[in-house]
């Protein structure tokens, strides 16, 4: 029983249920899992009439497990042009073949004309792995050592605990019974010490967990609240229990320290499997073919409070769930391991790597490359070690070579598995407004100046934006008529940016200015120096700050500077006094980070242009002489 067979097997309804629903012998040998006789006897009924289209979609499928790609292409692209009832979880199939059996510019092409029908993520998600591929994504310097444990049979799930290895398997023992659609014992969780050199060499039924005689599978154990996770088929009284459609589904359970036993989640339409708990988030990861999935089965959370249930299932997103099948969820350093067969893969199952931005964001899964994935199913990843001393690990893989169908692998590495890339996700607001700010240019910058990625926002001002690690990274926003972000981050301040969002502020220009005496002005308040006086005090640097702030956002100002005094005291000296209250402005300016290239000028003009009819000789109250004494900052460009 390969991986593939195990995921159908799980879901769907028992062999000698489904027998009894079919019209054909086609459908018959489809759903007992024997692909060439299917295949046989849907070219038989052909010949006599017209095969329907979930007939022919059986037959695709039929081709597609025993590897006949060109040929399950050629029947799923007919159906996809003829009929509505291809779903998403085949399109996935149709890629796959595509895949195989064309060149990746025909999958891309395709890809695009049906863009306009699929999510932006996932296009995403498939354009910056096929950049990978093409680029030589291997793993550097892997070993990797199939284990002695290994049977003829199916071996797969990892799963660390404490100084020994759990894993699924379907050798038979006495309390087991066969399960009819393998035609291998029902699953049972074992347990077997881990060597030196990471291999297992012997194991025996893990005697801690209740016995059944039917499906116990894809454990987890969590040491920091020592419980045990994993599922198992529903029963009812010793029995299997099935829904009214006369299916049996996976529940899964979770193990107290005492003993005790609980289920966690229990539908009798829905398959639960692979919990993963993090003990940080105190969130329990686990795979399910909910009817809200994406494709296949999808990767989900629920929140819990020391393992009890606090929340309903969350689901992953289309950033990581995608047309295909995701399972095995493991977090480790920050990352979300997993697997999927998504259409752009090395070959069936593949293990993909995402980095986790805040609390519910992902970066784009990236292919962990060859090495470990092959054209094979690579599934059920688990990981520990550092940097500093290497990590370790274990997977199962149904790849050439094994000893049977599904086997699990050891493996080591001197670095963490994984394209190491830089994703920042967050948003482009007005402070003034704090409002999103919609189509802004994005441009990450490489070191040399070499411009790496570019976007726009979108409606509300969201972005996310991942590229492969650099060394440097230069983050700009620019819009028209909007202030410039640009900074730039060596590799502590880039980990520092991808740990939250990542927010931009961009002022409108047209909130720094404003129009006074048919002049576009800084907008900045009215403020007075010292009687006959030219130092700048604190109520005028109050003021002069925003002239500052706004050429640090507009470092392409061009401003001219003109100070005015009333007509009291004699204009010669109100002019010598305005002259030197301008250069005493151009000096603050320039101290505090304006360039001398952005002030054209600064001139007093004394009382030569009062407001009012406060001239010299007329008799004017106070606050209308200081209607006369005032400065403006000119925008000239």
């Amino acid at each position: 029983m390969n991986f593939r067979l195990l995921i159908v097997s799980l879901f769907l309804l028992p062999f000698a249920m489904l027998a009894q629903e079919k019209k054909s012998k086609g459908d018959n040998y489809f759903y007992g899992y024997q692909y060439k006789q299917a295949i046989q006897e849907y070219i038989k009924e052909q010949g006599k009439h017209r095969l329907t289209n979930s007939q022919l979609l059986n037959l695709a499928d039929s081709y597609f497990k025993i590897g006949e790609f060109e040929k399950a292409s050629e029947l799923y692209m007919d159906v996809n042009k003829n009929d509505t009832i291809i779903s998403v979880h085949r399109f996935n199939k149709l890629l796959q073949t595509l895949t195989k059996s064309s060149n990746r510019d025909r999958v891309q092409a395709f890809l695009r004309s049906k863009s306009p029908l699929l999510s932006q993520e996932l296009l995403e998600n498939a354009e910056f792995n096929y950049s990978l591929l093409d680029s030589a994504n291997d793993l550097d310097e892997i070993s990797i050592s199939n284990l002695a444990v290994n049977t003829p049979l199916t071996d797969f799930s990892p799963a660390f605990y404490k100084e020994a290895l759990l894993f699924s398997s379907s050798r038979p023992l006495k309390s087991k019974a066969i399960y009819e659609p393998s035609g291998e014992s029902y699953l049972e969780i074992f347990e077997g010490a881990i060597a030196i050199d990471g291999d297992v060499k012997t194991a025996t039924a893990f005697g801690k967990i209740p016995v059944s005689k039917f499906h116990k599978s894809t454990p987890y154990y969590a040491e920091e609240i020592n419980r045990f996770f994993y599922i198992l088929s529903n029963t009812e009284d010793g029995e299997m229990a099935f829904d009214d459609n006369g299916k049996n589904a996976l529940a899964m359970g979770m193990l107290y320290d005492n003993g005790q036993f609980r289920f966690l989640l229990k539908d009798l339409s829905t398959s639960f499997y692979y919990p993963y708990y993090d003990s940080t988030s105190g969130r329990l990861y686990f795979a399910a073919n909910f009817e809200d999935s994406y494709g296949g089965t999808d990767l989900y959370y629920v929140i819990t409070n020391n393992g009890q249930i606090m929340s309903a299932p969350i689901n992953l997103g289309p950033r990581i769930n995608s047309p295909g099948n995701e399972i095995a969820p493991y977090i480790f350093n920050g990352s979300l391991y997993f697997s999927s067969d998504v259409f752009y893969g090395l070959g069936g199952m593949d293990v993909y790597k995402s980095n986790i931005i805040g609390s519910n964001a992902y970066s784009i899964p990236v292919n962990i490359g060859k090495g470990l994935n092959s054209e094979a199913d690579d599934f059920g990843f688990i990981i520990r070690g550092s940097e500093k001393d290497g990590f370790e690990g274990y997977f199962a893989s149904n790849r050439q070579g094994g000893k049977g169908k599904d086997d699990i692998y050891h493996y080591t590495l001197n670095k963490s598995p994984g394209l190491k890339t830089f994703a920042i996700k967050g948003k482009v607001v007005n402070p003034t407004t704090n409002s999103g700010i919609d189509r802004v240019q994005l441009r990450l910058i490489g070191k040399e100046g070499d411009i790496l990625k570019s976007i726009n926002t979108d409606i509300e001002g969201n972005y996310t934006m991942e590229i492969p690690w650099e060394p440097q990274i230069t983050i700009e926003a620019t819009k028209d008529r909007y202030s410039t972000f640009s900074d730039t981050y060596n590799e502590e301040g880039m980990e520092a940016a991808q740990k939250s969002a990542f927010i931009m502020e961009l002022v409108l220009l047209d909130d720094l200015i404003a129009e006074e005496e048919g002049k576009t002005v800084i907008d900045i308040g009215k403020f007075f120096f010292d009687k006959n006086q030219s130092i700048v005090n604190a109520q005028v640097a109050l003021e002069l700050d925003k002239a500052v702030n706004a050429v640090k956002r507009f470092p392409e100002l061009r401003l001219r500077i003109e100070t005015h005094t009333d007509s009291r005291g004699g204009s010669e000296s109100n002019k010598r006094l305005s002259q030197n209250r301008s250069d005493a402005i151009k000096t603050y300016l320039l101290k505090n980070g304006v360039s001398a290239s952005n002030i054209i000028e600064s001139i007093g003009y004394g009382e030569e242009k009062i407001k009012n009819n406060c001239t010299n000789g007329n008799y004017c109250l106070d606050f209308l002489h200081k209607q006369n004494e005032r400065t403006l900052i000119e925008v000239v460009n």
